[in-house]
């Protein structure tokens, strides 16, 4: 992926830092630590601030400074349903897009995914989701539509769910049969294979969430 400004390049690698957990929800950004870690100057780590803020991946708190936002849990149906709308249209169009040079591309980032997974590296994992999806809704050449996608990955559960016992395994068989049926072609089955694919994440964390309440209440 190319970028066109310094302050682009570090607001894609707080956003995938932020996916993959290496900045938990409610952490402190410091723009000094980010701009040392990355060898950058102030501006363009403060400038991807503003970029993240507006996503919503931060918070801009009066006497913390900039936190990584929290999700919130009565939204994510109402989230759900709008990823599963437009990342099925972003999949359909790289599907019709996609060149044998972008499929073995996304095989080798969903091999680095299983390998991550086999070694049970959760950080690297949820690293490698992202950048698997990354590159494959690119590939559709929706720019605005893949921004709301990216919108919409800031308020969504990633980190719960990824801490579900075997999801990253489930998750690496969505992502093979996903694979597959784009090869294939046919775009009922890739939107059926989408929404099952974002729906079994939910599913699973609604269903252990509920599990704790019902747990606690007793």
């Amino acid at each position: 992926m190319s970028y066109k400004t310094k302050e682009e390049f570090v607001a894609e690698h707080l956003r995938e830092g932020i996916l993959a957990g290496r900045y938990p929800r409610g952490t402190r950004l410091k723009q000094a630590d980010i701009a040392e870690e990355l060898q950058l100057s102030i501006t363009p780590v403060r400038e991807a601030f503003r970029i993240l803020e507006a996503e919503g991946y931060v918070l801009n708190e009066t006497h913390r400074g900039v936190v990584v936002a929290p999700f919130d849990p009565a939204a994510t149906t109402e989230i759900n349903e709008l990823r599963i709308l437009l990342e099925s249209r972003l999949v359909v169009a790289a599907m019709e897009r996609m060149t044998t040079r972008d499929y073995a591309e996304l095989t080798r980032l969903q091999r680095e995914f299983e390998a991550a997974e086999t070694r049970k590296d959760r950080q690297s994992v949820r690293a490698l989701n992202y950048r698997f999806h990354s590159a494959l809704y690119a590939l559709a050449g929706q720019p605005q539509t893949l921004h709301f996608v990216q919108v919409l990955w800031a308020k969504y559960p990633f980190d719960l769910i990824n801490q579900i016992g075997g999801r990253a395994g489930r998750a690496s068989a969505e992502h093979r049969h996903l694979l597959k049926v784009m090869r294939a072609g046919d775009k009922k089955i890739v939107k059926a294979a989408v929404r099952e694919h974002i729906e079994a994440g939910w599913q699973e964390l609604k269903s252990r969430m509920e599990r704790e309440t019902a747990e606690s209440a007793r």
